[in-house]
């Protein structure tokens, strides 16, 4: 069976725009109006979407139910996988008693909620992205500051906006990376563009995050640790995206920013805590006192995490774990299936089952390395597993058919119905060009996604209006960072993460606006790059031919993999030796 593509299914692009933007009305509504669940919410619009594709589309039935099926797939794995992995190692922190160690070291630092929220939702979350990404900062971080006393909401609603500025150079830079390769521009260019737009978001998103829970007469008292914490960020966000790599600016970044307002809390308080109204004036023993040997037990599981996110981003360690466990495989039937309009065929990936390499499987695996150094039996960690998959079991509902809605959309040709809508603005392109990344990034729940999906007619589009296509390619990068926070998919996580399952409708109200004020920056920054200031726009030259990259030997993955299994040892002789010391004390 083949069958081919329709953009225009009605002949008025602007109609069959709107008609294909109607599973997406539908989520606003349900999410907002009508205020229902989020595994509902989500099942009814893939099923909307299906019936759009099949009956205005002309998608064959059983392409229509293929392409959904490859989604929800993909949304089991590896969204899915990640989530269980990261309430999973949180979940064994709790029932260990060790987050109770960790509340009280961060209480060490600060109590304060609002500079807690700098360092874990901004700083951290912005290293786990660059790391790992694909849902697993907002995961970690979520939780986190939910189990030291935040508002489940505002817990989840903080760490999904502080997640907005590391989205583009995500899980080792692979959306920058994606977009050189579809594009033909070279990568270090489109960073370089990025780097030009992101760094001025980021330098708002903390006193923007501590407005939002503490309003701007609250946030002034902690102004010096906002300066400290966006400025650290966004200069070596800059600096590193600019002169280095595209795949280092979230986790110099990041580590610096935290490091930075860690060090500077060191000399300077607020003159006043502040909390959240309907939480206890004080949650943590101010008189106990725990040694370094619980506090480093404590973080233990997080430090292992961190080590094995780092070692899993390395490509040769990928190229180790990939020959040992990975399964690709084509959904039979919708391989080859569907034609572009010009009668070439519609690129579908193979599924990609690298159960080993997955930034799920390193946080899984930080999960049960730990529990023998956090002090749990085995037998009690596989309770905490099975209760946490139970724990998972709506939010899996919500994810699989949001993954689901995105494929079809994508691979019946909805996807790009809106696209060549927007790009028939003409010389507002540049303005509306950020608006198809964040399409992009509400559809997928990736950046990468959305560049991958978008980034071609960003760049035809940009030539024809005498725009620098580098400006327009980068714009989409950007502008997907601000649909991250609304991506029906994060919101799963998110909601997941804190204990909010059935109420994702709350976490999107609360998110909805930030999106949009944020697009709208960094329309405006586009537009002014495309018209304005040209003289921003890096020089470079176009990618010629792809240059064959000899894969690397294994030998060297597994010398990375030593030096990791190396490190974690260290750490549970450390943690043994300081608590056997601690006992003949």
């Amino acid at each position: 069976m083949k069958w081919v593509q329709e953009i225009d299914p009605v002949s008025g692009i602007v109609v069959s725009a709107i008609i294909a933007a109607i599973p997406i009305f539908f989520i606003f509504w349900a999410l907002i109006i009508k205020k229902m669940k989020g595994y509902k919410a989500s099942m009814l619009t893939a099923v909307i979407a299906i019936i759009i594709a099949v009956v205005i589309y002309r998608m064959p039935v059983k392409l229509a139910l293929l392409s959904t099926f490859h989604g929800v797939l993909y949304g089991f794995f590896p969204i899915c996988w990640i989530i269980i992995g990261a309430v999973f190692l949180y979940n064994i922190t709790v029932k260990s008693g060790q987050f109770e160690i960790i509340k009280h070291f961060m209480a060490s630092i600060t109590s304060d909620r609002r500079l807690q929220a700098l360092l874990i939702a901004f700083s951290f979350g912005a290293f786990l992205e660059g790391s790992a990404g694909m849902g697993t900062p907002v995961a970690i971080t979520a939780a986190m500051l939910a189990g030291l006393g935040y508002n489940p909401l505002y817990a989840a609603g903080i760490c999904l906006i502080a997640n907005t500025s590391p989205v583009a150079f995500g899980a080792i830079g692979t959306p920058i990376i994606i977009a050189s390769q579809i594009t033909g521009i070279p990568e270090m260019a489109i960073s370089q563009m990025v780097g030009r737009t992101l760094p001025i978001l980021s330098l708002f998103v903390p006193l923007y995050l501590v407005v939002l829970m503490s309003g701007f007469r609250k946030s002034l008292e902690v102004l010096p640790a906002i300066l400290i914490s966006g400025i650290s960020f966004s200069l070596i966000q800059w600096y590193t995206s600019n002169y280095l790599s595209p795949m280092l600016p979230d986790i110099i970044a990041g580590l610096v920013s935290l490091a930075s307002l860690t060090i500077f809390l060191k000399f300077w308080k607020p003159k006043s805590v502040w909390r959240f109204s309907d939480e206890p004036t004080q949650t943590i023993e101010s008189d106990h006192r725990y040694t370094a040997a619980e506090t480093i037990k404590a973080w233990s599981p997080f430090i292992i995490m961190t080590m094995m996110i780092i070692a899993w981003g390395l490509q040769p360690v990928k190229d180790v774990l990939n020959s040992i466990g990975q399964i690709k495989f084509n959904i039979p039937g919708l391989a080859d299936a569907i034609l572009k309009q010009d009668g070439n065929p519609f690129i579908i990936k193979p599924f990609d089952l690298n159960f080993l390499s997955s930034p799920g499987s390193a946080i899984l695996f930080s999960g049960i390395i730990s529990i023998p150094i956090v002090g749990m039996s085995f037998k009690e960690g596989a309770t905490v597993f099975f209760n946490t998959i139970r724990q998972l079991k709506f939010p899996f509902i919500t994810i699989t058919s949001v993954l689901g809605f995105a494929f079809i959309a994508n691979y019946s040709g909805m996807s790009i119905t809106m696209a060549v809508a927007l790009a028939s603005t003409g010389f507002l392109f540049p303005f509306f060009s950020p608006v198809l990344g964040w399409l992009g990034v509400f559809l997928t729940g990736s950046d990468t996604s959305s560049n991958a999906l978008f980034c071609k007619l960003q760049q035809t589009t940009a030539t024809e209006i005498g725009v620098d296509p580098v400006i327009t390619v980068s714009a989409n990068a950007s502008g997907g960072v601000t649909g991250k926070m609304i991506s029906p998919q994060s919101i799963a996580v998110g909601a997941a993460s804190v204990g909010l399952v059935g109420k994702e409708s709350d976490l999107f109200r609360f998110t909805l606006k930030h999106s949009f004020i944020m697009l709208f920056l960094i329309s405006i920054i586009t537009i002014l790059q495309a018209y304005v200031i040209t003289w921003i726009v890096p020089g470079y030259k176009m990618i010629e031919s792809t240059v064959s990259v000899q894969p690397q030997k294994n030998s060297s993955g597994l010398v990375y993999i030593l030096l990791l299994a190396a490190g974690i040892v260290t750490i549970f002789l450390t943690v043994f030796l300081m608590n056997r010391k601690k006992k003949f004390n």
